[in-house]
């Protein structure tokens, strides 16, 4: 039984950063999932793959993962690069590439 803990990114379909500073630890796949042949549906006996929880902190996760004796594995998140831009910046004397209509 492994499992992966991890901070979400932030979705791309919201500006906002919510539920991004929590961290959540996930169950890694222990049964392939399969196919059924009646109705199509795809589905797998492994109920873990449904759980989904979260934590505050990094070291609250990793203690509830040693705690329980689950095998597990922090994957860092990476931040982003922003560049401070203003609109202004487009009407600059200076500018690195000509301004063009």
């Amino acid at each position: 039984m492994a499992a992966k803990i991890f901070r979400p990114a932030k979705t791309a379909m919201q500006s906002g950063k919510a539920k991004t500073h929590l961290w959540v630890l996930e169950f890694d796949q222990e049964q392939p999932r399969r196919i059924d042949p009646i109705l199509g549906y795809t589905s797998s006996g492994d109920m873990k793959q449904q759980l989904r929880l979260t934590f505050e902190t990094l070291e609250l996760a990793v203690a509830y993962a040693e705690r329980e004796g689950i095998e597990y594995r922090v994957i860092q998140p990476k931040e982003a690069n922003r560049q401070v831009v203003s609109y202004t910046d487009n009407f600059k004397f200076n500018r690195i590439q000509p301004w063009t209509h």
